[in-house]
């Protein structure tokens, strides 16, 4: 894949009638939406998408995505990187009733006009594919926790107040009180 920065727009049919492909190079900062699923902003996306026409043609576009970034573990809370990869084919349709008329195994892509937002599709891909919770392993998790934990602190026995359940005691018959 491109080391070059993925352009943001591109008009899906002439890219579908050349048999463009398409690729490059995100940062997290670059989509927002996804940014604010992660730990950090630190990280990497490799985007590439291939445009082509079916049999009967319609206009798709393959999309493969690679990001390389922070999340949260729900275990520990501690940043832990992970990768995460998304892959779809996609066709493009310009209303909700072409995408109703679509079969199933494409799943639809809205355009409004001839542009395609590409940024926003890598984005939409990439917040679809991120798993749902993320966890370090275990033994990862018990050693950081247990920087967190601490012997419980020591209460200390005031021989001067006098306890509260001694009336109790005094109620109870045969009592030596």
């Amino acid at each position: 894949m491109s080391t070059e920065p993925l352009p943001s727009t591109l008009d899906v049919r002439k890219a579908a009638v050349r048999s463009a492909t398409v690729g490059g190079v995100l940062k997290p900062q670059d989509l927002p939406r996804f940014r604010a699923l992660l730990a950090g902003g630190d990280g990497i996306i490799r985007a590439e998408l291939a445009f082509s026409r079916d049999e009967e043609n319609r206009y798709l576009v393959r999309v493969a995505v690679n990001a390389d970034v922070t999340v949260t573990c729900q275990r520990c809370l501690e940043a832990m990187p992970i990768e995460v990869h998304a892959e779809n084919t996609l066709a493009v349709v310009w209303t909700d009733e072409q995408a109703a008329q679509l079969p199933r195994q494409l799943d639809p892509l809205i355009v409004s006009g001839e542009i395609c937002q590409l940024w926003e599709l890598v984005e939409e891909e990439l917040i679809l594919s991120l798993p749902a919770f993320s966890y370090h392993e275990t033994e990862d998790c018990k050693r950081k926790l247990a920087g967190f934990a601490e012997p419980a602190p020591q209460m200390a026995v005031d021989e001067g107040r006098p306890n509260p359940f001694d009336v109790l005691a005094q109620l109870k018959p045969g009592s030596k009180y």
